[in-house]
């Protein structure tokens, strides 16, 4: 894993038009790009995310500011893609399974912090989706891509407080979802139409995901 204040000598590199180092920046952002992307547009993710590469590459030039920077950067211009597409074809992202599904057994530990380390799952993502777009859009800037609340404010064109708002709400909604759940729906595998037997449990996004350190649901707030 690159470390950040080396990611922004890779900005710049690749700013100067090393391919390589563009090559390095794209492995570092996409999975956080992806899941943030499949939140607003569910299964066309990839295609977004595709449309949003090729606009970064061609307007890269433009662009000033180190990784931090690199990072809302990016998230704005794929988020106006996905805005893009939602209006051209006034649809939400759909999925199917229910939230019962996504649950493999009862967990002992807090269930925000339960939320918070399941982020880095794509099981995570559509739990994330079910909540209002604001709440959304709010835990996976913060949480996935770990921006702070000014810059995701700045995305979302939303004051810094409102953004910490947001994210506190969606995490602890997420935390009601995830504690119901468990104490009254079956463990995957056992009742669930067409499941397997129990999912071993996914890594945390401290080892998912290249970004910062997780937040803790009181910094979030």
């Amino acid at each position: 894993m690159v470390a950040p204040e080396d990611l922004d000598a890779v900005v710049r590199a690749a700013q100067s038009g090393d391919e390589d180092a563009f090559r390095l920046l794209y492995r570092a952002q996409q999975p956080a790009l992806l899941r943030y992307l499949r939140v607003l547009v569910g299964d066309d993710a990839e295609d977004i995310a595709s449309e949003a590469w090729l606009q970064i590459s061609r307007d890269l030039g433009t662009f000033s500011g180190d990784w931090d920077g690199f990072r809302g950067w990016t998230a704005t211009v794929a988020r106006h893609r996905a805005m893009d597409s939602l209006r051209a074809t006034r649809r939400r992202p759909q999925f199917s399974a229910t939230i019962e599904y996504f649950l493999d057994r009862r967990a002992p530990e807090e269930t925000a912090e339960r939320a918070l380390e399941l982020v880095a799952t794509d099981a995570a993502v559509a739990l994330i989706a079910s909540l209002p777009r604001d709440q959304a859009e709010a835990v996976m800037l913060r949480v996935v891509f770990g921006l702070d609340a000014q810059a995701a404010g700045r995305i979302l064109g939303k004051r810094a407080g409102a953004v910490r708002t947001a994210a506190y709400r969606g995490l602890r909604q997420l935390a009601r979802r995830l504690e119901a759940a468990a104490s009254t729906g079956p463990p995957v595998g056992d009742g669930v139409p067409g499941a397997g037997p129990p999912a071993p449990r996914q890594p945390s996004l401290r080892t998912g995901v290249t970004t910062s350190t997780t937040p803790a649901l009181r910094e979030v707030r």
